[in-house]
């Protein structure tokens, strides 16, 4: 369990919640959903600091929540981005100074509104060097992404209501355009598949830590949270073995697990159920 933290930012003092692992670890930053910094949100950062991750989530609306939509959509449009870029900027300084952070760089998990502006901090903190973006698009705000300096996976939602493929493609095209290493991926499913407590997202499969290619969100993103990511890398040389086994696998009409081709993008994906917690 984590707890209550407090920072500065600008010459404010900005609240957040702060989860730390059992040993040294790189730092992550958890950028909240509309609804606020609300439990679920909590427990992403506890579950990320299980994995190893000095996890820390930002209130961005100063001890506010909301349960219902418009109410939330309301403090959307009425949220300063700069501003909370701002908070977000005092959140990767307390990551990068902590004692328990490892490494000169920070990665960057947000959901919906915490998505887009996840996309928009990497854009002016050349120390995150990963980025990771649930179904976010900031409306009205176009982050410069040639000064992103990190690599940004995306997971959209084919039935999406909210951010239209067209969206999230052009998001894409852009990242590609000024040189940053950007994937993403599409699932059949609709918005907010990640969080399993809002009632819409009860009754049908979503997507959740150790799932939805949770490997190249967290644990394979390892390397690149604790190093700066300033170009996209060649990719390694196979060896001997994986040769051999391609070379195998050829013969038997299949090429290994490990090194199949990923789904091509756009092709809409079912997201996998979540993992039973310990």
């Amino acid at each position: 369990m984590g707890e209550m933290v407090s920072f500065e930012a600008s010459g404010r003092t900005v609240a957040g919640y702060l989860a730390l692992p059992a040993e040294a670890g790189p730092g992550l930053l958890v950028i909240q959903e509309f609804w606020g910094l609300v439990p679920h949100i909590k427990d992403v950062a506890d579950r990320f600091a299980a994995a190893g991750f000095v996890a820390l989530a930002p209130d961005l609306y100063e001890g506010v929540t909301y349960d219902h939509p418009d109410e939330a959509r309301r403090r959307v449009m009425e949220l300063n981005v700069d501003r909370a870029a701002d908070d977000l900027s005092g959140a990767v300084d307390l990551l990068l100074e902590h004692e328990r952070t490892r490494g000169p760089a920070v990665g960057v998990v947000g959901f919906c509104l915490g998505g887009g502006l996840a996309v928009f901090l990497a854009s002016q903190r050349p120390e995150v060097a990963a980025v990771v973006n649930f179904y976010g698009l900031l409306r009205g705000v176009q982050p410069d992404v040639s000064r992103i300096r990190g690599a940004v996976l995306g997971h959209f939602a084919s039935r999406d209501v909210h951010i239209p493929a067209e969206a999230h493609e052009e998001l894409l095209r852009r990242l590609r355009e000024a040189g940053v290493p950007a994937e993403h991926h599409v699932y059949e499913a609709d918005h907010a598949f990640f969080n399993e407590t809002r009632p819409p997202t009860r009754r049908r499969r979503r997507a959740s830590p150790g799932s939805a290619r949770w490997p190249s969100s967290a644990s394979a993103s390892r390397n690149e949270f604790v190093k700066p990511s300033r170009a996209p890398r060649a990719a390694p040389r196979s060896t001997r073995r994986e040769r051999r086994a391609r070379s195998r696998a050829a013969g038997a009409g299949r090429a290994p697990r490990w090194r199949r081709s990923p789904p091509r993008h756009g092709a809409a994906r079912r997201p996998p159920s979540p993992p039973s917690r310990r």
